[in-house]
């Protein structure tokens, strides 16, 4: 289907139909409203739409479509592709949809798309209960939950859609569908995992797990080939209740952080214990007792503690994530040996230990195919400016081939603007043979491209 670049479309037709929730060129916070979170996008929409319910979605859709104009979905703007925003196009912004409706009893929500994971946390959790999204609160549940979901739970309570039990779902041809394991199966599974390429998803209902509390917070140890290999075998070895996330990195200049460690390698460690206090700190202990902690933070908390309030940040980062098997001394000596060659502001390597109730799921269950690998790696690099940004790719791209143990996938929700090559190893094998069907049935033009795209043909 051909899309044109420049706007077909009537803006004060347009202001009308949506009551004033839209922004053009011109506007006094046009500038405010097309920034996404990641920096170095510069793209400039047409428009910029806030609808407030699914009808008005499906009208958007409709506009887009017929007008030829490219469509981006925005939630929480966290597309490190760009995709949250687009050139000459329409941004169809959810975040107007914010609505939530809890069933304490039946242990379920309804959340609407433009939630954040922290927003929703918060809520929530004041009936006891969660729902274990990413580990950022300023990320929207949307584009977070249809790319899989892997967060502070994930061992204990998998990834965010297998706690999905429904959604709603605006398609390529402006219908408002309701879809779960029985009700057009086909398009649940792919939304499971398949990111935004078969419609928009303007609600989902979601499976509330009790928890009262977990014990969690950071915990800062001194980084060195040791401390790393050893935090991810605890990690493995830690019980399922137990997430943890080592961020090996330079240790940035902030106030708990003692002076002489600034700049210095740290192990940056997320851990979140799901359960009781005291077998909180039992699980916790082994990483504490790994070297003199620079900074202990890890306590018991309410869930929603692992969602602090965040600055407006706009950073520029090269990255690239991937699945290893195992993260012994050598592994641990290479990640030492690359973080110490760099002299980027930023640069870093996350460490995901997964396992646990996310790899009891099949992996044909969902179109998030990696239930089986053991590790996720991500690794980034601030850069500045077009030359800058070279050198800090060059060195993303030679530490993850010396860190690639043949485990070539991908996770799609981490992935950035790296090509197509890239989508298929976030979607291995039959996985993306079922999504190609899928697409051609429910979005046979490709009208939601702006994503991880898995085109229809």
């Amino acid at each position: 289907m051909a899309r044109s670049s420049a706007p077909t479309i009537d803006i004060p037709r347009l202001r009308a139909a949506f009551d004033g929730r839209v922004t053009v060129p011109g506007d006094a916070g046009y500038d405010r409203a097309r920034t996404i979170f990641y920096g170095g996008f510069d793209q400039r929409p047409a428009a910029i739409v806030r609808p407030a319910d699914a009808a008005e979605v499906a009208q958007v859709v409709d506009l887009a479509r017929e007008g030829g104009l490219e469509l981006a979905v925005r939630g929480g703007a966290h597309s490190s592709a760009g995709h949250s925003t687009t050139e000459g196009g329409v941004v169809l912004d959810l975040s107007a949809l914010t609505a939530l409706e809890v069933d304490p009893e039946g242990r379920t929500a309804w959340a609407q798309a433009g939630l954040t994971a922290g927003a929703y946390t918060a809520a929530v959790q004041a009936q006891g209960l969660v729902t274990g999204f990413g580990d950022t609160g300023s990320v929207g549940i949307g584009g977070l939950t249809l790319g899989g979901g892997v967060g502070y739970l994930v061992r204990s309570q998998g990834l965010t859609i297998d706690s999905l039990l429904a959604a709603e779902v605006v398609t390529a041809d402006g219908r408002v569908l309701q879809v779960d394991a029985e009700a057009d199966p086909d398009l649940f599974w792919a939304i499971r995992g398949g990111g935004g390429n078969f419609g928009v998803a303007t609600r989902f209902r979601f499976r509330l797990h009790p928890l009262e509390g977990i014990v969690g917070g950071m915990l800062l140890l001194p980084a060195t080939a040791q401390v790393i290999a050893d935090f991810m075998a605890a990690a493995e070895a830690a019980p399922e209740e137990l997430s943890a996330i080592a961020n090996v990195m330079a240790a940035p200049p902030m106030p708990f952080i003692p002076p002489e460690q600034h700049g210095q390698l740290v192990v940056m460690a997320m851990l979140a214990y799901a359960g009781q206090a005291e077998a909180g700190q039992r699980a916790v202990a082994p990483f504490r007792a790994l070297a003199e902690p620079l900074a202990d933070m890890v306590k018991p908390m309410p869930y929603a503690g692992m969602f602090p309030p965040e600055e407006e940040f706009h950073p520029t980062a090269v990255g690239h994530t991937m699945f290893v098997d195992t993260v012994d001394g050598t592994v641990a000596d290479t990640i030492m040996e690359h973080l110490q060659a760099s002299d980027a502001a930023m640069r870093a390597v996350q460490l995901r230990a997964l396992g646990g109730a996310m790899a009891r799921v099949p992996a044909e269950a969902t179109a998030f195919a990696h239930r089986h690998s053991r590790i996720m790696a991500n690794l980034a690099a601030f850069y500045d400016g077009p030359a800058d940004r070279q050198r800090r790719q060059g060195w993303v791209d030679g530490l993850a081939a010396a860190l690639h143990q043949g485990d070539d996938g991908a996770y799609v929700n981490f992935l950035g603007d790296e090509g197509p090559e890239r989508v298929r190893q976030a979607y291995p094998g039959p996985t993306w043979d079922r999504l190609v069907e899928v697409k051609r049935r429910y979005d046979p033009d490709n009208l939601f491209h702006r994503n991880q795209n898995i085109p229809p043909g």
